[in-house]
């Protein structure tokens, strides 16, 4: 075990924390699991957020230091946003592509679609929301039993606070206006950016007019710095590498948590739960599985010399399955940075460049989760969405991606802002509210392989990629 690769300590970890929550299940562990266990898997999660903040600070000043041309630094900011722009309107078609394909909202009873479209025409109805397809199921005298029926059903469901907590945060975040998301981008007192992990745009913002500032005074004035935030980089460095030797404990008791919380004392309910929403699931699941094992790696094969799937994937298979750990791009974003700076050999400049930015603005399965969502509800609910309706929402889910916090379930918040820009009901996320953990899972871990991939490739436009250890990779 003591040579045994980290992914691999890791994927063991991952496997036996699983099979112990089953197990723990059935057994009526499920309490001991939650209260014993699952604290552990949180002490990980705030473990790496906690060297975070300060390492992508510290890190992108360093970076921007080492350049000594701005004019470099703007080449590597436009190379970057531009491969993420790509990558995540790629992930959007493709999802919306395989939804439309398999259509698995319209794999439900005739007479259950019939009783969603009506109460979404009530809801649209009481809020002077146009019905976005034209039709009228409530006009139409063969449904006439039904309304009364469906609308006395609505006016008995219960309210849900989780949602609507959900729902206020993307009602602040719609009413804001167009150019509120360059004002959040400054901060105006970086310590209280520094201490909140949603707000990493802010740090990114603050480090790299700090490293620009940094390169333009005078050398002798600036070294001191320099030399006070490169050592800081090396600690917070090393406290990556001290807290990854526990990753596989710590990944076993995040999975064990999370099956035991939603599995309680009876296993068979997360079985139950993905039953429901099973083929939604299989095509969120089949749309991430594409972007991970075909469309990153053959991109970063066609873009970069010498790069091959297995080469890939053994350097960054830590940094995939913690992300899919702990549902977390910036919990991840340390390891990450480790793995394409050592193992696929990114320089530094560029790991510090790309990657922080990554981890906020490239949600590729955040945005991929996004559009199959919002059409498979329109299916659920009989309602057919326009191919206008449709690039509406790959725009909107773009956008959105680049504003969702990098912490677990944030794409619900952007979800229900998507849904609303198509005229759809927001509440309709509570559909799909007990398969988003694990699916949340499979997305960062997208996530985080998109930032992987771009960061290699902008690095190898640049010059910045050093190709000596990729034979230990074989």
């Amino acid at each position: 075990m003591k040579n045994l690769a980290l992914h691999w300590k890791i994927i063991i970890g991952l496997v036996l924390g699983i099979i112990f929550a089953f197990v723990s299940s059935s057994l009526g562990w499920s309490e001991f699991v939650v209260d014993w266990i699952d604290p552990f898997g949180k002490i990980f999660i705030n473990l790496l957020k906690l060297i975070a903040v300060p390492l992508v600070l510290f890190s992108i000043i360093k970076g921007i230091s080492g350049l000594h041309d701005t004019a470099k630094l703007g080449r590597l900011a436009s190379k970057t946003l531009l491969f993420y722009l790509v990558t995540t309107v790629t992930s959007v078609s493709v999802g919306l592509l395989l939804v439309n394909t398999f259509s698995p909202g319209t794999l439900v009873g005739e007479s259950q679609r019939t009783d969603n479209r009506l109460a979404y025409e009530i809801w649209a109805q009481d809020n002077a929301i146009d019905i976005l397809d034209g039709k009228c199921y409530l006009c139409d005298d063969q449904y006439a039993a039904r309304i009364g029926v469906v609308r006395e059903l609505m006016q008995t469901e219960a309210p849900n606070a989780a949602l609507a907590a959900k729902m206020q945060s993307a009602k602040k975040t719609k009413e804001s206006g167009p150019l509120q998301p360059l004002v959040d981008m400054v901060p105006s007192n970086i310590f209280f950016s520094l201490n909140n992990n949603g707000l990493m745009l802010q740090v990114i913002f603050f480090a790299i007019f700090f490293g620009v500032t940094l390169i333009s005074i005078p050398r002798e004035m600036a070294q001191p710095v320099i030399g006070l935030v490169d050592g800081m980089n090396e600690v917070f460095l090393k406290m990556v590498d001290l807290v990854m030797q526990a990753a596989p404990f710590f990944v076993f008791a995040l999975l064990a948590g999370v099956i035991s919380k939603m599995a309680g004392d009876d296993p068979n309910a997360v079985i139950e739960i993905f039953k429901g929403l099973g083929w939604y699931s299989l095509v969120v699941v089949a749309g991430l599985g594409f972007m991970i094992f075909v469309f990153y790696p053959l991109l970063v094969q066609l873009s970069v010399k010498g790069m091959n799937y297995r080469r890939f994937f053994k350097a960054i298979s830590p940094a995939q399955f913690l992300a899919f750990s702990t549902s977390s791009s910036a919990a991840t974003l340390p390891v990450t940075m480790d793995c394409v700076r050592d193992n696929l050999g990114v320089s530094k400049e560029t790991t510090s460049f790309v990657l922080p930015i990554g981890a906020t603005v490239n949600m590729d399965g955040t945005s991929m989760y996004q559009a199959i969502a919002v059409v498979f509800l329109a299916q659920f609910h009989a309602v057919d969405l326009s191919i206008g309706q449709q690039l509406t929402i790959v725009l909107t889910a773009t956008l959105a991606s680049i504003g969702s916090a990098a912490v677990p379930s944030a794409g619900l918040i952007m979800l229900i802002i998507v849904l609303e820009s198509v005229g759809l009901n927001p509440a309709w996320v509570a559909i799909i509210f007990p398969v988003d953990r694990i699916l949340d899972m499979c997305r960062t871990t997208v996530n985080v392989t998109g930032d992987c991939s771009v960061a290699t490739i902008v690095a190898d436009s640049e010059g910045q990629l050093d190709r000596t250890n990729w034979s230990n990779l074989d």
